[in-house]
């Protein structure tokens, strides 16, 4: 007697390897059945940056399944009915997905088992997300953490204990359609960026030969290219969490790079594991504060400034630089995410949802998670929040963190002549120095939209009525 199929619901785990799911339902039958279904109903709506980001991946898994054997099937619509209708056609026993943590997907995750169980088949779902399950890692007092270096601390004693799974050698043909897969066509992105698990694991490696050594002294300068840029690939499981902590405890332990690079480098990967795990206990994270004082916040209404800032034209140069960055290649440095986060609600004093909302728009790795907790970290309403007195200078950071420039004019051409000791503060330079450099303050590069040291005044009077509070 033939074995029953197994269907297999991919959704943000698109790769073959070290996939708990796909190796399970391998393992159950010959007879697996690869389906994603994009159900605009669930969840908030994917950014057009994420849009494209998931085509080229869908496009990418179909191609690698194509050669095993078997292809993806893709549906638009209703999960329930859609899964339903594959049952019936395909006579399936058994439904085999990856866990998510967000809560609209929890919630229909939890219904669908149980009326899939209710109809007698096996409905089963699997880690392989995250190094640790949400409700692996508590407190001595059995709660989740709230900060994130005892979480992290917490999560280094445990250590994962899940081992890579391989990648089936083959799958059995289905012999099935659908729908076309959806088009990736962004020339821009494409340009920056390999979706897919091949382009996920040639930038580990690249990252692990070139960049790893020396990332925790190098990692804060945006004109290097020192970053793992693994984000979007972990956003899209193209690659797990477990492969790349493997492969820096490898490189560690053979001593081809140090101890602290490699636990910085995987510190970034604890704080989206941290992130997961306040979403998973806080399902309103997404858009409401964490600190509930926050809730009184003076917030500001000033639609020039927000748009000025979505537009990069603040004036302030590493500001503007990290959003073109962002704007041409879907991508923003991490050092910089901070600078031009705190900019817009400590100088701004714009809600963090709004800038939350823009980065959801535009970042390829724009995570449900992670980009909630990290603009909730820097306007201080979040867990393990930065202090609200610790307002970034935007000149000084540049000149910091960009010493000699180079990031900055890579974004902003129009500033490519203008001497080191006036990049970050344009507006200073003497007007024979803005003439021979082609700067026309203005016109060509803008005035500042507010006075750095009357935005510092105004974001802490602002902070301080929620300690009087």
């Amino acid at each position: 007697m033939a074995e029953a199929p197994v269907i297999l619901w991919f959704r943000t785990d698109l790769r073959l390897l070290d996939n708990p799911a796909l190796h399970a339902a391998a393992a159950k039958s010959r007879h697996v059945i690869p389906v994603f279904i994009d159900d605009v109903k669930v969840g908030r709506a994917l950014g057009r940056a994420s849009l494209w980001w998931r085509a080229a991946s869908l496009q990418a898994l179909d191609a690698a399944l194509k050669q095993r054997g078997s292809s993806l099937l893709f549906f638009e619509g209703d999960t329930q009915s859609t899964l339903e209708a594959l049952v019936q056609r395909t006579k399936a026993t058994a439904v085999y997905w990856s866990r998510n943590y967000d809560p609209a997907t929890l919630e229909r995750d939890k219904q669908l088992k149980s009326l899939l169980t209710a109809r007698g088949l096996e409905a089963k779902s699997f880690a392989g997300h995250l190094l640790f399950e949400p409700w692996d890692v508590a407190t001595k007092n059995g709660g989740p953490f709230k900060v994130f270096t005892p979480y992290w601390r917490s999560c280094m004693s445990l250590q994962p204990h899940r081992a890579i799974v391989a990648t089936p050698d083959s799958l059995a043909p289905h012999g099935l359609t659908s729908q076309p897969l959806p088009r990736a066509d962004n020339k821009d992105l494409a340009a920056h960026w390999t979706p897919g698990e091949d382009g996920a694991r040639a930038r580990l490696q690249d990252f692990l030969d070139t960049a790893l050594e020396n990332y925790a002294e190098h990692r804060n300068i945006p004109a290097l290219d020192i970053t793992s840029r693994l984000s979007p690939h972990l956003r899209w499981g193209e690659i797990s969490p477990l492969t790349i902590w493997h492969a820096v405890r490898h490189k560690q332990d053979s001593g081809d790079i140090g101890r602290n690079d490699g636990d910085k480098f995987l510190s970034e990967i604890g704080w989206r594991e941290f992130s997961a795990q306040l979403l998973f206990y806080n399902p309103t994270l997404p858009d409401t504060n964490l600190q509930t004082k926050f809730d009184a916040f003076p917030w500001q209404d000033k639609p020039d400034l927000r748009q000025a800032w979505a537009e990069a034209r603040t004036g302030y140069p590493i500001v503007d630089a990290g959003l073109r960055e962002l704007q041409q290649t879907g991508f923003m440095h991490n050092r910089v995410r901070m600078i031009v986060a705190s900019f817009l609600i400590k100088h701004l004093l714009t809600d963090w949802r709004y800038g939350e909302a823009l980065f959801w728009e535009q970042l390829v790795d724009a995570d449900p998670a992670n980009n909630t907790a990290s603009w909730q970290w820097v306007a201080g309403s979040g867990a393990d929040a930065a202090p609200y007195f610790r307002i970034f200078n935007p000149i000084t950071q540049g000149q910091k963190f960009d010493p000699d420039g180079r990031y900055t004019r890579r974004y902003l051409p129009e500033l490519q002549n203008l001497a080191e000791k006036y990049l970050f503060s344009p507006w200073t330079a003497p007007q024979d120095v803005l003439s021979q450099s082609g700067v026309k303050l203005g016109e060509n590069y803008p005035y500042p939209v507010v006075d750095h040291r009357e935005a510092r005044e105004q974001a802490l009077a602002a902070f301080a009525t929620l300690r009087s509070a």
